[in-house]
C-alpha cells in the first residue's frame, strides 16, 4: 500500500496522497459512468480523460470534498490510502462514515435496525392519529375485494351512492365515479376466482 506523501515543510508539513495513488484512483473512476459532477463541470466531463483530470485536480486540492462526492465508489483498499490523512477532521469523518456503510459493525447494524423500527412505528402512529389510513373507505380502496368479502356484502350498497351530509354535488359525482370503479374491480376479481354470477357485486337481490 502506498504511503501518504508529505509536502515540503518537514514534520509539520501537510500530508497528501502519493502521485501514484491519485493516478490509480483517478484512472479507475474515470471509466465509471453516471458519476456526479457539479453543473459547471458537466461539459468538461464527457469522456474518461477529462473526468480523470477532474478527479486528479480534486484529489490534490480538496480530499474531503472528493470523499464526499466519490467516496462511495472507492474500494476498501483505496480507502486505506487515505488513512495517512486522518489528522484532518473532515477527512477522518468521511472515512469513518464510508466504512460504517461499507463494513458496518454489529453494533452499527443493531442501531440501524432500531432506527428503522422506530421510524416505522412513528409513521404508523401518525397514520393512526390522522385517522385516514385505517378508515373503512381507505381500506376499501386498497383492497376492494377483501373489503367486500368481509364487510361490504353485509352492507346496503345503495347507501354508497347517496349524498353525504355537507357534501357538495360535485363531490358526490366524483365519489359515485370512484364507487363504479371499485365495483368493477370487485367484480373482475370475483370472475377471476370463479364466483357464481348470482353472487357478483351489483347482482344482489
Amino acid at each position: 500500500m502506498a504511503e501518504a506523501a508529505e509536502t515540503s515543510g518537514g514534520a509539520g508539513g501537510r500530508r497528501e496522497l502519493t502521485s501514484e495513488t491519485k493516478e490509480n484512483i483517478a484512472e479507475r473512476l474515470s471509466s465509471l459512468e453516471n458519476l456526479y459532477f457539479p453543473r459547471a463541470l458537466h461539459s468538461s466531463a464527457s469522456d474518461p480523460s477529462q473526468r480523470k483530470s477532474i478527479f486528479l485536480d480534486l484529489l490534490s486540492r480538496d480530499v474531503a470534498v472528493f470523499l464526499e462526492r466519490y467516496g462511495s465508489q472507492l474500494t476498501n483498499g483505496e480507502l486505506q490510502e487515505f488513512d495517512g490523512l486522518k489528522d484532518d477532521y473532515e477527512i477522518n469523518w468521511h472515512l469513518n462514515h464510508l466504512r460504517s456503510i461499507k463494513s458496518p459493525t454489529s453494533a452499527e447494524l443493531r442501531s440501524r435496525s432500531i432506527t428503522v423500527k422506530n421510524r416505522r412505528r412513528a409513521y404508523l402512529n401518525k397514520l393512526m392519529h390522522d385517522g385516514q389510513y385505517f378508515s373503512e373507505d381507505a381500506m376499501r380502496e386498497r383492497e376492494p375485494y377483501l373489503h367486500h368479502e368481509y364487510v361490504g356484502k353485509f352492507q346496503d350498497p345503495s347507501s354508497r351512492s347517496m349524498a353525504r351530509p355537507g357534501e357538495k354535488w360535485s363531490e358526490t359525482l366524483i365519489r359515485r365515479s370512484e364507487e363504479a370503479f371499485l365495483v368493477s374491480e370487485i367484480r373482475r376479481e370475483q370472475q377471476r376466482l370463479g364466483v357464481a354470477e348470482r353472487d357478483w357485486v351489483g347482482n344482489e337481490r
